[in-house]
């Protein structure tokens, strides 16, 4: 008996039974249910400034790995910012830099930018 109970469950390739073989949103159901219960009895883990600093970091840490992840990140704030300047522009005005500057760029001219530039302290 013990043997056919093998076959049939070996047909099937997992078990149907426990909290694994359930699907995403009725795990979350359940662990959520869970989690509200913790904060109600007063057992639940609440997070430091210090410690949700730490996962915070380590997060960002294992995002920054993904150089493909973090270029499409850079790519989409790019069109973003793109698409703000050329609706700006598009509305008779800008909202960036001083006198009405309509080349994108923050708080002044290339000529501002490169009399700046040579005036840092660390091109000194």
């Amino acid at each position: 008996m013990a043997q056919q109970h093998n076959q049939h469950t070996s047909n099937q390739g997992t078990s149907n039974r426990g909290f694994a073989s359930m699907d995403e949103q009725k795990q979350r159901e359940i662990a959520s249910k869970g989690g509200q219960a913790a904060h109600e009895k007063g057992t639940a883990h609440e997070f430091t400034s210090e410690e949700a600093r730490e996962a915070g970091r380590k997060g960002g840490e294992a995002v920054s790995q993904d150089r493909e992840h973090m270029a499409e990140i850079g790519r989409k704030g790019g069109e973003a910012r793109s698409a703000n300047s050329q609706s700006s522009s598009n509305q008779g005005g800008s909202h960036r830099g001083q006198g009405g500057n309509q080349q994108g760029q923050r708080g002044g001219t290339s000529e501002q930018h490169a009399k700046a530039g040579s005036q840092s302290h660390k091109n000194r």
